[in-house]
């Protein structure tokens, strides 16, 4: 994987590997499966140019974690690095997490966790975090299986569109 270790894990049945610049039709797959599960589907504008372009161009914005089950494809988890200033290190961000439906229940969810987990501290992160949507159950008893707390503390803001257009101008 680049700038961090090896992901490549094998334990019958899945397979977990880091993505290649050949499986961008495959992420984008699996990011419209996704968004369709979501209820989101008209908000997908990724292509797979876009694709090829951010996860494995000249400065890759993220990277892909890629779980097969005898060779057919089974889900994925994107993920980048943030930043934390109190604790002056990188963390690592689990953009979106996905098992298709004839795979879940058996597991694979949490292994793609536990993998993002052991790139996390592998690269000397001090914390792992992600976004749930909150009527999103069955991701959420995974989540609280595996320790994830939520920060109720903290909202998550977002700018896009007109506003990020009309904010960016007062910067000329």
């Amino acid at each position: 994987m680049p700038g961090g270790s090896d992901v490549s894990t094998s334990s019958a049945p899945f397979t977990l590997r880091p993505a290649r610049a050949a499986d961008v039709h495959l992420i984008l797959s699996f990011i419209k499966q996704l968004a369709d599960y979501e209820h989101l589907l008209d908000q997908v504008t990724a292509t797979e140019s876009s694709l090829r372009d951010s996860l494995f161009g000249s400065r890759p914005s993220a990277e892909v974690i890629i779980a097969e089950c005898d060779g057919e494809p089974a889900g994925f988890a994107v993920f980048f690095h943030s930043y934390s200033t109190f604790r002056g290190r990188p963390g690592l961000y689990l953009e979106d997490l996905f098992v298709t439906p004839r795979f879940r229940g058996r597991g694979l969810g949490r292994r793609l966790l536990a993998a993002l987990a052991r790139i996390a501290v592998e690269r000397d992160c001090p914390r792992f975090e992600w976004s749930v949507l909150d009527w999103n159950e069955q991701a959420l008893r995974v989540y609280r299986a595996v320790g994830a707390r939520p920060m109720d503390e903290w909202t998550v803001q977002r700018l896009e569109g007109d506003a990020l257009r009309a904010l960016a101008a007062e910067a000329t």
